[in-house]
């Protein structure tokens, strides 16, 4: 037998649920910068040694070519530990990261991510030695991904 109380909190949940808005959820550039704090944390950010090749506008954001090379020897005594992806309007600002380490040669990653509208991709390398190099570019989106459909 339940008690009065347990069902008034249960119908009180249920109608603000029905009132809040069913809005489709998009980073944001203070998603993005909190998600690259959550991956760096107190360390400092240079531009340079990384390259981020993607194309510059996409006429559908299913299917984003992206690649990511870092300069590095790849040594076990200077290599790049991981690179990690963002993005300021996808659903979620941490796209993917990936370890690596002195075995894989070059430090060199190629995918596709899905892209919900126009926006800035920001890459970021790990070092061994902990520090933090990145590269940036902005995609125009002509046919966004990422939407869900409201009808």
């Amino acid at each position: 037998m339940h008690s009065p109380l347990d069902r008034r909190a249960f119908l009180a949940g249920a109608a603000l649920l029905s009132v809040l808005p069913l809005a489709s959820a998009h980073a944001t550039p203070e998603a993005m910068a909190g998600a690259i704090k959550a991956v760096v944390g107190a360390g400092t950010i240079r531009e340079g040694r990384v390259k981020l090749d993607l194309p510059p506008l996409v006429e559908n954001g299913n299917v984003v070519p992206l690649t990511v090379s870092v300069e590095s020897p790849m040594t076990p005594a200077d290599h790049v530990k991981a690179i990690h992806v963002f993005n300021e309007k996808n659903p979620q600002p941490h796209v993917f990261s990936a370890r690596l380490g002195p075995r894989n040669g070059k430090a060199v990653i190629a995918t596709r991510i899905k892209l919900a509208d126009s926006q800035k991709i920001v890459a970021i390398a790990e070092t061994s030695s902990g520090e933090f190099w990145s590269a940036s570019a902005d995609v125009i989106v002509t046919l966004a991904a990422c939407v869900e459909d409201v009808t």
